[in-house]
């Protein structure tokens, strides 16, 4: 099943994968984003776009950053937002996916902002939505997580320039990880110089991914780095490491801390997509430090999340002249 992400006039109507979107598409996006940063501690970028629009957030799996981000993001387009607690839905009482869609759809419904554990569930709902309403993935099981991606682009672009130039070393468990994913493919759009890939051999991907090289020891993984970005290990993956049974030796082997970044550039930052593991995958102190770039990380993904959210307005609104 594939879903055209954009409609006939060119304009984004779906976001579910960055596969999918060429170079200018994602620059249009990042254009639109920075209209919508302001410094911390001013008001809040504002903007009535989506006044008298309903956007859903439906997160059939448990968030809190992204699901916040978005919600914030659509009130500050001015739109009305339902958050559908899946712990009350329909859907956990046994109504299917789909019927719980038609039912929002009849309640004027115009953008869906879907995360969910199954793969395929945004394009799935994207291929039975009408024609003037949006789908948005909010992440997708261990496949996809556009804006996750978009986000961490925009924040090394801001702190390094372009891309072509750099190291970015992704450490973690990659081969689980929607994050990894989609901010490969938002780099290797952009033509990153090196993207390394860093983690226990049992947490690498099991075949290698274009533009990418792969690295079981992190001092290697990190050597020249421009860029480290840490993932969050789940503590489920412990019984599939036979030489890393606890959180403990993981951080001895994997953990980030300010003296194994040492080898990486002296300027390089530190990213982490949230929630993090203190003391696992990052330091506590390297995490507050001034490499890091977390906390930016989270304000870049709001202004994308708006981003995203006005584009496809355009879409909804050209669907529904056309239908007049």
């Amino acid at each position: 099943m594939t879903v055209e992400q954009l409609n006939d006039h060119g304009q984004l109507r779906h976001l579910i994968s960055l596969a999918d979107l060429s170079r200018t598409e994602i620059e249009k996006i990042l254009d639109r984003a920075n209209h919508y940063l302001t410094p911390i501690g001013q008001p809040p970028p504002r903007d009535t776009i989506l006044q008298g629009h309903t956007v859903a957030n439906l997160f059939f799996e448990a968030s809190t950053r992204t699901r916040a981000s978005f919600e914030l993001a659509a009130k500050r387009l001015s739109a009305d937002v339902l958050n559908l607690d899946v712990n009350m839905s329909s859907r956990a009482k046994g109504e299917s996916l789909l019927d719980t869609i038609y039912t929002l759809q009849a309640m004027q419904v115009d953008i869906f902002v879907v995360r969910d554990a199954g793969t395929g569930v945004p394009m799935r709902i994207a291929d039975h939505v009408f024609p003037h309403v949006s789908v948005l993935n909010a992440g997708e099981s261990d496949t996809s997580h556009p804006t996750q991606g978009l986000l961490d682009l925009m924040t090394i672009q801001k702190h390094k320039g372009d891309v072509g130039n750099l190291c970015v070393a992704i450490v973690g468990d990659i081969r689980h990880s929607r994050v990894a994913r989609s901010a490969t493919e938002a780099l290797t759009k952009f033509g990153v110089g090196e993207l390394r890939l860093v983690g226990p051999q049992e947490l690498l991907p099991k075949e290698p991914i274009e533009g990418t090289q792969s690295y079981a020891e992190l001092d290697r993984g990190i050597e020249g780095a421009d860029v480290v970005m840490a993932l969050r290990i789940q503590k489920e993956r412990f019984a599939q490491l036979g030489d890393i049974p606890d959180p403990q030796e993981y951080f001895r082997r994997f953990g980030l801390a300010e003296e194994r970044m040492q080898i990486a550039k002296p300027d390089a930052i530190v990213m982490h997509p949230g929630p993090m593991n203190r003391g696992v995958e990052i330091d506590g102190a390297l995490a507050d430090g001034p490499r890091s770039v977390i906390q930016e990380q989270v304000t870049n993904g709001l202004a994308v999340r708006m981003a995203v959210l006005s584009l496809v307005y355009e879409h909804v609104l050209t669907t529904r002249g056309e239908q007049c």
